[in-house]
């Protein structure tokens, strides 16, 4: 675990014991014939840190081996471990199978009689699955895994009936914000200015000045954020103190929501737009950085003021406060990126053209490209970081017209800087799932990664 999971992006905040432990519920551990008595050897020393398992033609041989399986023996050991270590209660899952004709058969079978004599192996806890006509093969092999795969890493068993999702296209936008699980922050999840978003649930959520919004994507985005808050991940971060909330009570609706990525990758700071009167998050910056978290890549959601001076206070504050915290937020510092879209565009351009020392804050480094999205932003003052911009013709707000001409001029300043037009696409497209700008996301992220140094 240690050597794959330091290597690539998983639940796992890190390598370390603890957060292995946190992580349990996405990881699974299965085998066939020595791979299965191996896999129940796992659920015996490792239930801390694995939660689905999937034995395939084999017996637990915690006590005994050939000859002497001691079936009994040793499912009264599960059944104590399960009680002592309140697995009821924290979960688990197992999915053991065999076929009628596998020459090993009999270790199974009679192990499966037994557990599912004792009434704590539960159908949310403990399936057994006989194959008729089934061998000791990879045929065998494929059915399992087949039948098993779909019933793994629910937070209850599909055998149940019930579903591991908690948010729906159904669910009340109001229960989400009062969740005791986002600890008084839920609020800040949905616009706190609430005449600038129409809908009552999920699924009908609407927001000023902007189109597509994707009712799946909404529903991913709030799971996501409660699965990782019940898991004690930090997903918010306050960028002011409680004494400067007080003296600025507008402060406290401002902070950054974490999406993290790999342990020490670089980091990217979305910023969404809402004319400088709201903040558009659910649409214009949290699904932008669910994606780059996929990516690998750390990525903080800001919300702050309105107001374009506020705004860009609360960006530069955001941008110190990561760099200062990097090392306990586990990010690279350098080379990150600022995005945006309407009026978090303008946001993102600026900060890269002026620098945090313009909006209060210490000199720190101006990040390593800028994505602007569709805003009708026209100055250029030769001082633009590498800059990609993407707009749609049909923008009534941002001529991209306006951001061609930009762009144009940043180029001739020897900068690097690229531009996507995207024919008949209105305002505010967000990702732009299921239109011409689908996949805009990537070359933005190609853009970045050619700046790095």
């Amino acid at each position: 675990m240690p050597t794959v999971e330091g290597m690539f992006h998983t639940y796992a905040k890190s390598i370390s014991a603890d957060d292995l432990k946190a992580s349990r519920d996405h990881r699974a551990f299965g085998g066939f014939s020595l791979g299965s008595v191996t896999t129940w050897l796992q659920f015996c020393h490792d239930y801390d840190y694995i939660r689905w398992f999937l034995p395939m033609s084999g017996s637990c041989w915690y006590y005994g081996t050939y000859g002497d399986f001691q079936i009994e023996r040793n499912v009264d050991f599960i059944e104590q471990l399960v009680k002592d270590n309140h697995l009821d209660e924290r979960g688990y899952f197992i999915y053991h199978a065999v076929g009628t004709q596998d020459a090993v058969k009999s270790q199974s079978i009679d192990m499966a009689d037994e557990m599912l004599t004792r009434q704590i192996f539960t159908p949310e806890h403990y399936v057994f699955y006989l194959k008729q006509g089934g061998y000791h093969d990879f045929n065998a092999v494929q059915e399992y895994l087949y039948n098993a795969l779909p019933l793994f890493f629910h937070f209850e068993s599909a055998v149940s009936g019930k579903t591991a999702v908690k948010y729906t296209t159904d669910s009340a936008i109001g229960d989400v914000m009062n969740d005791p699980v986002f600890d008084g922050y839920g609020r800040l999840i949905f616009p706190v200015n609430t005449s600038y978003y129409g809908g009552s649930t999920l699924g009908d959520l609407s927001l000023t000045w902007y189109n597509y919004i994707d009712p799946d994507k909404t529903v991913e985005i709030v799971n996501y954020m409660s699965e990782h808050a019940a898991a004690g991940d930090t997903i918010f971060y306050n960028i002011y103190t409680d004494a400067e909330k007080a003296a600025d009570p507008a402060k406290r609706d401002t902070g950054l929501f974490f999406f993290k990525g790999k342990p020490g990758a670089k980091f990217a700071v979305v910023n969404a737009g809402g004319g400088f009167a709201y903040v558009g998050a659910m649409h214009d910056s949290f699904p932008h950085a669910l994606e780059l978290s996929k990516t690998g890549y750390n990525a903080f959601a800001l919300i702050y003021r309105p107001g374009s001076q506020t705004a860009c206070e609360d960006l530069a504050r955001a941008i110190a406060f990561i760099h200062e915290h990097a090392k306990e937020l586990e990010v690279d510092a350098s080379d990150y990126s600022l995005w945006g879209g309407s009026a978090g565009g303008r946001m993102a351009a600026w900060l890269g053209s002026y620098g945090t020392e313009s909006f209060g804050e210490a000199r720190y480094p101006r990040p390593a490209a800028v994505i602007v999205n569709y805003t009708g932003l026209s100055e250029v003052t030769g001082k633009e970081p590498p800059t990609y911009s993407a707009v749609g013709t049909s923008d009534g707000i941002a001529s991209y017209r306006t951001m061609q001409s930009r762009i144009n001029a940043i180029k001739a300043n020897g900068t690097d800087a690229m531009i996507e037009i995207f024919s008949g696409l209105p305002h505010g497209f967000g990702l732009g799932t299921g239109t011409v700008a689908e996949g805009w996301i990537e070359n933005a992220v190609a853009f970045w990664e050619r700046n790095m140094k």
